[in-house]
């Protein structure tokens, strides 16, 4: 699967949430679909999101890319440390669920 291109079309025809404080939001009223998260995170983002997600019982998937590299693939000039899918509209992205429960996150 092409994160970027599927990334690209979930923010184009569906909803999706950029930033730490939204996406923790976005778990706690049930609304978020799946997590992504960028792997240099700071260690208290990676706690709460670990944390959240867990309670909500949220899939997250943890981006092996940089925050940088997460914020490019989604068109912005900004380090973007995560990702609340809440709508995927017609991408596959939620297939990352499947990558998120494997990998244990």
């Amino acid at each position: 699967m092409d994160l970027g291109r599927e990334l690209r079309t979930a923010m184009k025809t569906g909803k999706v949430i950029l930033g730490f404080k939204q996406t923790i939001k976005a778990c706690i009223s049930g609304k978020a679909k799946l997590v992504i998260m960028a792997y240099n995170s700071p260690e208290h983002i990676k706690k709460e999101l670990s944390y959240y997600t867990k309670l909500s019982k949220t899939p997250l998937y943890v981006f092996p890319g940089s925050s940088w590299d997460l914020g490019g693939m989604c068109g912005k000039p900004f380090m973007v440390s995560s990702i609340a899918i809440i709508d995927p509209g017609e991408s596959d992205i939620l297939r990352l669920t499947e990558l998120a429960e494997a990998s244990g996150g």
